[in-house]
């Protein structure tokens, strides 16, 4: 499910909206009510597994912290 930045046009919150589907719009603003709402940029955020960083490890053929070519390593 996406989650959008709007701000309400009337008040100037802005705020997060989970859209649980592709239609789904916020139809008030949390802090004032007004409905005058502008959807903005958002950003996203990536699921880091836990454990190692690189995601070549196994199939990488050079010792990690050494640098195996893959950007990951240092």
């Amino acid at each position: 499910m996406p989650l959008y930045d709007y701000t309400c046009q009337s008040c100037g919150k802005a705020f997060e909206f989970l859209a649980r589907t592709l239609s789904d719009r916020p139809t008030a603003c949390p802090a004032c009510g007004g409905s005058d709402l502008k959807k903005g940029f958002s950003t996203f955020a990536a699921k880091v597994s836990s454990g190692s960083a690189c995601p070549h490890e196994g199939a990488c053929t050079h010792s990690h912290g050494a640098g195996c070519g893959c950007g990951c390593c240092h």
